[in-house]
């Protein structure tokens, strides 16, 4: 592939709409150094000089594909607190489309405090509740969700589960029926409580550790081989169109009936993996939309992965930067 070409893929990304549906996250951060250890117990004590919110979870997936260009809608659940008011702000900042993030009093915000010193985590605390949407707010989230895709017809539906409820088997199927039936992409980054709802879908991508718990596979070479019975494993069961897996410092797998690969990784400074995987699926969900080459997809979105892996934090891709590599690329 020429340079003209690559340009167009990342020019024309500007085009899609993708809808974004699952597990939001606030992800807040809490910089400060550590000069001593505490006098009440064995811990180091660290004073606080610097506190940030993000946006996490499927609301990162969101920010990924809005940093790439696409225009964004984001479908969710969140509590009626401060938190979920402060992602939803934060959303609303990025250019996200929030009309269909729903605000219910019977659960929290999911919310996660990472507390830093010396770019290291020191600790980090966790309020969520991972219980399924209750009937009352499974209902009309999946009303609004459907007539949402039947007027506006985005080109991508991503599914980012982190099994924090939104997705249970109901949402799932009742979305995903529906965009097969209308013809719209649909990717999905899986997690094991409903590894195997996600039927006929376009994109399965769940990473290594998903996969050998969702399929109970000890998984020990993980080599073409292997890899490929593991594809054919799960098309036996989801009847889905490519399986793309992310696999850690070993890089990604990808197959379909046309093809199938293992695309190592490239050499990177690691500073934090946190978000990486949500960096992957939104790039190969535009990817794919835009040119229906898995081995594209799976090259430039493995890029993508390791890039946001040089920064501390959940971070965004850099659009210019990803598309540069991708320049250098043999494709």
């Amino acid at each position: 592939m020429n340079k003209s070409d690559l340009q167009k893929i990342f020019s024309d990304m500007n085009s899609l709409h993708v809808l974004v549906v699952g597990d939001v996250m606030l992800d807040n951060y809490w910089w400060g150094s550590v000069e001593r250890i505490s006098p009440e117990a064995p811990v180091p004590v660290v004073a606080i000089n610097k506190r940030e919110s993000r946006l996490g979870g499927a609301a990162n997936v969101a920010v990924n594909c809005r940093a790439l260009g696409a225009a964004v809608s984001l479908a969710s659940v969140v509590g009626t607190d401060k938190e979920g008011d402060t992602l939803i702000q934060l959303a609303n900042e990025a250019g996200i489309d929030t009309s269909l993030i729903m605000q219910s009093p019977q659960r929290p915000t999911t919310t996660k405090v990472r507390v830093l010193a010396r770019n290291q985590q020191m600790l980090r605390l966790d309020e969520e509740t991972t219980d399924d949407l209750y009937l009352e707010e499974e209902h009309p989230f999946i009303d609004m969700v459907l007539r949402f895709i039947q007027r506006v017809k985005p080109n991508v539906v991503i599914f980012e589960d982190y099994n924090k409820g939104v997705l249970k088997e109901n949402v799932i199927n009742r979305i995903s029926a529906h965009c097969r039936e209308i013809g719209i992409i649909t990717a999905v980054d899986p997690k094991k409580k409903n590894f195997l709802a996600y039927k006929g879908v376009t994109i399965f991508k769940p990473n290594l550790k998903e996969v050998k718990e969702g399929l109970n596979l000890p998984l020990e070479k993980t080599d073409l081989a292997e890899l490929n019975d593991v594809h054919a494993k799960l098309h036996e069961v989801l009847q889905h169109q490519v399986t793309f897996i992310t696999l850690s410092e070993k890089g990604v797998f990808y197959a379909s009936d046309a093809s199938a690969a293992v695309i190592p990784s490239h050499i990177r400074n690691i500073a934090d993996v946190s978000g990486a995987g949500d960096t992957v699926i939104a790039t190969a969900a535009l990817i794919y939309a835009l040119t229906g080459d898995t081995n594209l997809m799976a090259e430039i979105s493995n890029l993508a992965g390791g890039l946001v892996c040089e920064e501390v934090g959940v971070v965004s891709i850099n659009k210019d930067k990803l598309m540069a590599e991708s320049s250098l690329l043999t494709l």
